[in-house]
């Protein structure tokens, strides 16, 4: 491993709209809410990865998805240490009204915030918002919201005349003082120029090692033109059983419950989508269900039948627990310093992730440091 490598962060994923135990169709997913409520699920869930030794928690944003802001303040409050990345679209509303509300939650919750900064790689979707602008456009929207949030974060007032955001005497009362740190995603040459300028944390989606260390350089050299320099964080499914054979019969498994009308409808979805993040998933997985699980695993351990039935990432590192740690390793040894991790069902695999290879990553990085 690299010189500079350090112990990572991990976080894990808060499914709001329900559970399952493979990943599918809305309805599937909706089954597995309890009559407790989804606030009292998404707790226990929470609580999991508490117990698991996660540091923080992913929600995500979308017109599918319950509001990030109310859901994630609601579970914080039941929660002791969990940070939050809840995730915004700056397209959506002011950049003004986003500082509050990050600053109220960190005020509120102890600083446990961390935002993630999603464009939006949907048109429909967007256009259900009410957004009607471009992909490249939708980022200098992005860039420009960034350019206030940032200072009206750290206590500045904030005066600003761009070609889409116009701000006179913006400001917060009485500011928390803890930092929001901003996790930033997007695969194509804006997205990389935007997170070269504004990110804290750039988040890439799980490809295989090489794709990866190229991308990293590639932002690298984009923050280094800025005079920045970022971290890297990476989103990612995994499998992590006993044994090698376990996991692999339980990605079969999940595989064997896909459908191709299904498949074709998601797969139709994605298609019509121009985020370049998610044609890269599509490069992998390709549009029909193969015949066998190894069809489909385009690195060691890695896997990528979930963006079959799943938009977003769709890949899994899939293994035993000593595998996938090995992997995870790896992944930190290139500069990712920060994992978003999930599984299915999500409350469980906290525990079972978060005990089983948290710690086994955390021994390999430190064992591989200077002293």
């Amino acid at each position: 491993m690299s010189e500079t490598a350090s112990s990572p962060r991990f976080h894990w994923f808060l499914p709001p709209r329900g559970d399952a135990m493979a990943p599918g169709p809305f309805a599937r997913e909706h089954e597995s809410i309890p009559e407790s409520g989804l606030v009292d699920f998404l707790t226990e869930v929470a609580l999991a990865a508490e117990q698991g030794g996660f540091d923080g928690a992913l929600t995500p944003v979308g017109i599918n998805c319950p509001d990030p802001w109310v859901l994630c303040s609601a579970i914080a409050a039941r929660t002791e240490h969990l940070s939050f990345i809840v995730a915004l679209r700056p397209s959506l509303q002011s950049a003004t009204l986003v500082a509050q509300q990050a600053d109220t939650f960190r005020r509120l919750h102890d600083g446990r915030v961390i935002l993630n900064v999603v464009t939006g790689g949907d048109p429909a979707e967007q256009a259900g918002y009410g957004v009607h602008v471009p992909h490249d456009e939708r980022y200098d929207i992005t860039e420009e919201a960034l350019q206030a949030i940032r200072p009206l974060l750290a206590g500045e007032r904030v005066d600003l005349e761009g070609r889409h955001l116009h701000l006179v005497g913006a400001r917060l009362v009485e500011p928390g003082s803890s930092r929001v740190p901003l996790f930033f995603g997007g695969a194509s040459p804006k997205a990389v120029e935007v997170a070269a300028a504004q990110a804290d944390t750039y988040l890439l989606w799980g490809e295989p090692l090489a794709d990866i260390a190229e991308r990293i350089e590639t932002v690298r050299t984009a923050a280094a033109a800025a005079g920045r320099e970022l971290d890297y964080g990476l989103r990612l499914h995994v499998i992590s059983r006993d044994s090698a054979e376990e996991a692999w019969q339980v990605a079969a498994d999940i595989q064997s419950g896909f459908d191709a009308e299904s498949v074709a409808a998601v797969q139709r979805h994605k298609a019509s989508m121009d985020s370049v993040g998610q044609a890269r998933m599509g490069a992998l997985h390709g549009t029909e269900i193969p015949e066998d699980v190894a069809d489909l695993v385009v690195g060691p351990n890695l896997w990528a039948g979930i963006g079959l039935m799943r938009e977003g990432v769709g890949t899994a590192l899939v293994g035993s627990h000593e595998e996938v740690a090995d992997r995870l390793a790896e992944y930190a040894d290139l500069g990712i310093s920060e994992f978003i991790l999930s599984s299915y069902p999500h409350r469980e695999e906290a525990l079972r992730v978060g005990h089983e290879v948290i710690s086994r990553v955390r021994e390999r990085v430190d064992a591989a440091a200077p002293a």
